[in-house]
């Protein structure tokens, strides 16, 4: 007989406490070398619904979970993460080392991508993956699921000639004639300026790109400009890739000239503006603003540049290095007290950061140079070498000062004298 009364308890409370507790002790198979050479292949395929996991399961290899927290930790600390930051991303990572086919070996990111957006935020998790070596990056470019939708109307054969195309600028080819892979940017435009042409081709009743003759491209193509040179281009590129896979017999814009795109002239922009951003109490702008201004730097290099680059009053540029100007070198001082107090763990080797790059190792977007600067930063930059031929009309000059090619350079002197 129970004098003292019965002490009820929970079932399993007190071992799924112990399950939660991050590991403390390195495992015995942690010594193990990661990631695993050799992976388990599934017989079937079975889609896993992460959102229902939960992290008290015991991993199938505590030295893989202890290594997948000990990295996130190390990184964390190395990017002055959060507390929150960490404590999810090590959830997470725990997830993933439980459903592994083979555990020990690379996680993939179509695993990390299966995981509750809504618990968990996936960038941190694929940062600390690719960082430690432990990530297999199996995602498909965007670009691809973007092609799918612009030719989804189209007939079989030619959706199946189109495709053809694609994945030789995509992938490039090493068979004769070789091509190497072109910028997605470059695919594109070249997607977006064949589309028109064999739309109509399309609607006309044509079922392959066989049936297209010279007549039919003369029909399609615009009469001038720069529209008629970018479908060119696109509709020749095309129907060349296709001849040289023998999908075609023949080559229908063979001698159809259509020009070459029309060179935009340099304008001046609004004073105003320029001038708000140069007296901007936002530390960022007035950098941005005064680098571009004075220097006319691209913003690529200004997205690029690292702390490094600025000794002794000089930005260190690939293949020239410039002398700061006075307000320049001010405006960046201001920056970089306002940068170590916002942030003064970051790690981030880039001059500019934001509240999402002050926590990883990646430059700003160009979006938020345009979005910070308040214009486009192009337009910025053809305005100070456009002020800077008004003033000197020498051609030397301008490609001495802002990297610029001679043919570049007459561009903005041809302003002054237009032939």
């Amino acid at each position: 007989m129970n004098q003292h009364g019965q002490q009820l308890s929970i079932v399993g409370l007190i071992w799924r406490q112990r399950r939660l507790n991050p590991i403390q002790a390195k495992p015995a198979s942690a010594r193990r070398r990661y990631p695993l050479r050799h992976e388990q292949l599934t017989l079937v395929h079975v889609p896993r619904d992460l959102t229902r996991l939960r992290i008290r399961l015991s991993p199938p290899d505590p030295g893989f979970a202890w290594l997948l927290d000990h990295v996130a930790r190390d990184h964390a600390l190395k990017h002055g993460w959060s507390k929150t930051r960490l404590s999810v991303t090590c959830q997470g990572l725990g997830i993933l080392a439980r459903i592994q086919d083979t555990p020990g070996s690379r996680i993939k990111a179509s695993e990390v991508n299966q995981l509750d957006p809504i618990v968990f935020s996936r960038q941190p998790i694929l940062d600390v993956l690719d960082a430690a070596g432990l990530l297999e990056d199996d995602r498909e470019p965007s670009i691809i699921d973007w092609f799918d939708r612009k030719i989804a109307d189209l007939p079989e054969s030619i959706n199946n000639e189109m495709r053809v195309w694609f994945e030789i600028m995509l992938y490039g080819t090493s068979s004769a004639p070789r091509s190497r892979p072109k910028a997605h940017v470059t695919i594109k435009v070249r997607v977006r300026s064949a589309l028109p042409a064999v739309h109509a081709w399309a609607a006309e009743g044509r079922t392959s790109l066989r049936e297209i003759n010279r007549d039919d491209v003369d029909r399609m193509i615009p009469s001038q400009g720069s529209d008629r040179a970018l479908a060119g281009t696109s509709l020749r590129s095309l129907f060349r890739t296709l001849k040289s896979k023998r999908l075609v017999f023949t080559n229908p814009t063979t001698h159809i000239k259509t020009g070459r795109p029309e060179s935009r002239i340099p304008l001046p922009i609004n004073e105003n503006a320029m001038r708000a951003a140069l007296e901007s109490n936002n530390p960022a702008r007035t950098a941005l603003a005064n680098l571009i201004g004075y220097h006319a730097l691209r913003s690529e290099h200004v997205r690029a540049l690292l702390l490094t680059d600025i000794q002794d009053g000089r930005i260190h540029l690939p293949g020239r290095t410039v002398l700061l100007a006075r307000p320049v070198r001010e405006s960046l001082s201001a920056w970089l007290d306002h940068r170590a107090i916002q942030w003064p763990e970051t790690s981030n080797p880039y001059l500019f950061v934001t509240k999402q790059s002050a926590v990883r190792a990646t430059p700003v977007s160009n979006v938020w140079v345009i979005h910070t600067l308040g214009m486009s930063p192009q337009a910025l930059r053809e305005d100070r070498i456009l002020h800077e031929a008004n003033a000197t009309q020498d051609i030397r000059r301008l490609c001495d000062l802002f990297g610029l090619s001679v043919k570049g350079a007459e561009r903005y002197t041809n302003t002054l004298n237009p032939t």
